[in-house]
């Protein structure tokens, strides 16, 4: 491939580590496994880890690349997935882009109380552009993360097909595997041309059921088979997706693993980094 970008890390999977031991440590410890990009989510930041950051920039050569909230916090109340919202949190926000030179921010998830009504999806996507000019006013670029509820189809397309017809200002971050469980292939990153950055890099894989599995009235036999893989570990063509990203526009490949699956976050990530490697992304670290 000619064109070259940057494999980062979706810090959302290292939030219990960085809990435990600190930003600045685990931040030092991807350093040391090769990475130097990162994407910031569900992940409190009061000015102590700030600083952290700001300290990883300067000792590691970290690049912060995006920061994270949401329009609403769907997850108040919730000391597991600390969020900042728009509508709550947008000076904080503002101000912690600027300490940390981060001219990125993105949505991580639609507020979910409007998921079940494609109407309320696309108000609530005119509500992510009106965000998205005001930010633009501060020097940040917002782009919106989707998982499988934006590729519902509503009028004979994808809820994200009219996200992208009705914005302009709006950025878009896709993800792999979300992308393929909600049925788009490489070739739908097209419609995104110029309108992302960032791609979320987590394979796809069906497992199995337990040894102790017994079918109950009610219970889903299939609920719990689709999982999430390392990099290179699943089903999906990782490179289309990574050349069709590079393509439309994608400058970092974060990756991301939802679910571990009794391995520890960093096993995860040395997995996904060793068979990119393998696939030929080696210099993208």
């Amino acid at each position: 491939m000619d064109k070259k970008a940057k494999i980062g890390v979706q810090m959302m999977m290292l939030k219990q580590e960085i809990q435990a031991h600190g930003m600045y440590t685990v931040l030092e410890k991807l350093s040391n496994m090769g990475f130097h990009a990162v994407e910031v989510s569900q992940i409190a930041t009061p000015p102590a880890v700030i600083e952290e950051m700001t300290r990883a920039q300067r000792d590691l050569g970290m690049e912060i690349v995006a920061m994270s909230a949401m329009v609403r916090n769907s997850f108040k109340g919730r000391a597991d997935i600390p969020m900042d919202s728009l509508e709550e949190d947008f000076d904080k926000i503002v101000s912690d882009c600027h300490a940390l030179n981060c001219k990125v921010l993105r949505l991580g998830m639609i507020d979910l109380s409007l998921v079940h009504s494609p109407q309320e999806m696309l108000q609530t996507c005119d509500e992510m552009e009106r965000y998205a000019l005001k930010l633009k006013e501060h020097g940040i670029d917002l782009y919106f993360h989707a998982h499988t509820f934006e590729y519902h189809r509503y009028e004979g397309k994808p809820m994200m097909s009219h996200f992208v017809e009705r914005t302009k200002a709006l950025g878009f971050e896709l993800d792999t595997h979300w992308l393929h469980r909600g049925g788009m292939t490489p070739a739908y990153v097209s419609e995104f041309k110029d309108r992302i950055l960032i791609f979320h890099l987590k394979d796809y894989r069906v497992g199995l059921l337990p040894q102790d599995f017994q079918i109950a009235p009610g219970k889903n036999l299939f609920a719990d088979l689709e999982e999430f893989a390392e990099v290179g570990e699943g089903a999906l063509d990782m490179p289309a997706y990574i050349q069709a990203g590079v393509e439309n526009g994608s400058k970092y490949f974060m990756i991301e693993q939802d679910r571990c699956y009794g391995r520890t976050p960093y096993e995860s990530l040395a997995i996904s980094r060793d068979n990119l490697v393998k696939m030929g992304y080696g210099d993208w670290f």
